[in-house]
């Protein structure tokens, strides 16, 4: 979800006018201006390399942790979303590569290591102990997710702070089930099997796969064009994947 945070087609990074306001000698009025230097007014600057549309002081409300998935697993489930049949409840009709969305966590998560938000030790390291205002480095991958559910929520409920309950494998309650259905309405299409399942157990089998092998069941799937298509995006976020991963938690 990082590419939503960022300005589209490669445009230069701004602050979106919702989110900023004018600052003169430090009285606030509304007007939607990037804050300058010593109340001037500036639009669109930001002298820290802000690379998305959010403002620096708004980012540093949040606890970062970051998801990742390998490209061979989610370009394939996003390309899905985006042709028939299932393109006529997505509302997405056109594959765009450009809207993987890898280049554009990498680029966020290098952004926040810069500005001290996450690191710069790892999860991993500490153990659940950290120094006063630091937020070790917390990176979860979705295979490790579903090979080990319980250890990495455990883990995730350790760095955030957040009491862990077993509960949190299962669901499946009315009220829940009607909340999550509300909350991911906009996306409908895009999460229906984990909207629908009541409960995360670790998977059982594990099928081996080769560049062969994937790009036959891809072909098979959308035809020659599209496994092209697939192939060349997978390859092409291959290396932000192994970059991010390079930070995750090791199960």
């Amino acid at each position: 979800m990082a590419y939503y945070l960022m300005p589209p087609d490669g445009k230069q990074p701004t602050i979106a006018p919702s989110l900023v306001k004018e600052k003169v000698n430090g009285s606030v009025n509304g007007e939607t201006h990037v804050n300058g230097v010593n109340g001037t007014k500036s639009k669109g600057s930001d002298s820290t390399g802000n690379p998305t549309v959010v403002p620096l002081e708004t980012l540093k409300q949040f606890h970062w942790t970051f998801l990742i998935r390998h490209p061979r697993r989610g370009i394939p489930s996003f390309y899905r979303c985006c042709v028939p049949p299932l393109d006529e409840v997505t509302g997405f009709k056109n594959f765009l590569d450009s809207e993987a969305g890898y280049v554009e966590l990498r680029r966020l998560f290098d952004y926040l290591r810069e500005q001290k938000l996450v690191g710069p030790s790892l999860a991993s390291e500490t153990n659940g102990a950290r120094k006063e205002g630091e937020y070790p480095i917390t990176v979860l991958d979705a295979d490790d997710l579903l090979d080990h559910p319980e250890p990495v929520i455990r883990a995730f409920c350790r760095e955030t702070d957040i009491p862990f309950s077993p509960d949190m494998l299962k669901w499946g309650d009315e009220e829940n089930q009607e909340y999550v259905s509300n909350a991911f309405a906009k996306w409908i299409g895009f999460h229906n099997d984990a909207i629908e399942s009541t409960s995360l157990t670790a998977r059982t089998h594990h099928k081996t796969v080769t560049e062969e092998s994937e790009n036959e069941e891809w072909r098979q799937k959308y035809g020659e064009e599209g496994q092209k298509i697939i192939r060349a995006c997978v390859d092409e976020n291959i290396p932000h994947y192994d970059y991010l991963k390079s930070f995750a938690i090791k199960f």
